[in-house]
């Protein structure tokens, strides 16, 4: 079936025609959604082509309200504005792009896929925090998991390329990109990821920090060294690779280039390096053994330099060295003799939303058949 997707960030917006697991016309702009040229230009992409038969929203947190790929309708909509604090970098703008399409796309169903349902059945253990019961009990509070789409698709590839079943493959996947984690896979299935509660948690990212000592923020919000605001703004936009750098760049590329003339450089790239390994060797404690190591993400596909300064600490765990720089296909960069191999997968969130809408619509039909 032929499926618009829908692919909105803080500050960008993707939208792809996809036909079966084919991609075709696309739309890539820089503007964020919602802002007057990001909405012309959804409206002349829209009124270019003609209509398909369903649209697939990525939807960054889904929270406890859409914990499965779900088909919207006036109600979910109201609810979904509750969502906004969960994530709100991503959300508002998910919601932006949803209200213009459902006004241009009347007549075909809007599905919503959240990149939390990947990690839905997390096990109790790794996707609970030790927090007062109350807490958790009253706001919900647990690891939810991020960059789900990308682990589904990468995983399911990955599953090709090893020609080996996906529900007997343990893997570990890192998807390095402006936002970055890791995860765990048993057996088709997600058992640990680096992100918790919000896409804040875990590796450093491009603007984002990372996990922090909670202690270390109490401290800057003690005694009014920090207004909430000037936190929030400070972890969200002014950390990570650009806070490591002392502000001069949040892009990989950028810090590769200038690293052996910049300190700041090279600190930021080797902070990332240490933290990115720390979380693909936490992760494989959730796993009988490693079958691959695998990279997505942006940087995880294009950034060589950054694979092999966070493979060159991961021998203790059988991953050798890559041997080879960028690839145009999906494959090993790894030698052939490796134990665990080292692959890397293009990211391809825009086919697995138009599975995940498929999927979906082909449910509802089903339980409206059925009752």
């Amino acid at each position: 079936m032929s499926v618009l997707t829908v692919n909105g960030g803080s500050s960008s917006l993707h939208l792809v025609h996809v036909d079966g697991d084919t991609a075709g016309a696309r739309l890539d702009r820089p503007d964020p959604p919602g802002s007057d040229d990001a909405d012309r230009a959804v409206r002349d992409f829209v009124a270019a082509h003609q209509a398909p038969a369903a649209v697939g929203h990525r939807l960054v947190h889904g929270g406890d309200l859409v914990r499965r790929p779900a088909v919207v309708d006036d109600s979910l909509r109201t609810a979904l504005d509750d969502l906004a604090g969960l994530a709100p970098l991503h959300v508002p703008p998910t919601l932006a792009l949803l209200d213009t399409l459902r006004e241009l796309l009347p007549d075909v169903p809007h599905v919503l896929c959240p990149d939390t349902a990947f990690h839905t059945d997390l096990p109790i253990a790794a996707a609970t925090y030790p927090l007062p019961a109350e807490w958790r009990r009253r706001w919900g509070l647990r690891r939810y998991g991020f960059h789900g789409l990308s682990y589904a698709y990468a995983t399911h590839r990955v599953s090709e390329l090893l020609a080996r079943p996906a529900d007997g493959l343990h893997l570990v996947l890192a998807h390095l990109g402006g936002g970055a984690s890791v995860c765990a896979v048993r057996n088709g299935c997600s058992v640990d990821t680096s992100m918790g509660f919000t896409p804040l948690d875990g590796v450093p990212m491009s603007k984002r920090s990372g996990a922090v000592d909670p202690g270390l923020l109490l401290w800057l919000l003690d005694d009014d060294r920090l207004t909430l605001d000037q936190a929030s703004d400070g972890l969200n936009h002014h950390a990570g690779l650009l806070g490591l750098s002392d502000g001069r760049s949040g892009d990989t590329r950028d810090l590769v280039a200038a690293r052996d003339d910049d300190p700041a450089a090279a600190l930021a790239l080797d902070v990332y390096s240490h933290r990115v390994r720390r979380e693909i060797a936490a992760a494989t404690t959730s796993l009988d053994r490693l079958d691959a190591l695998v990279f997505t993400g942006e940087i995880g596909w294009d950034q060589p330099e950054v694979r092999h300064d966070i493979c060159a600490g991961l021998g203790l765990l059988g991953v050798p060295l890559p041997v080879r720089g960028n690839r145009d296909d999906d494959g090993p960069v790894s030698p052939a003799s490796a134990t665990v191999p080292v692959l890397v997968v293009q990211p391809r969130e825009e086919i697995q939303i138009a599975r995940d809408t498929a999927a979906a619509l082909k449910t509802t039909a089903a339980d409206g058949s059925d009752g």
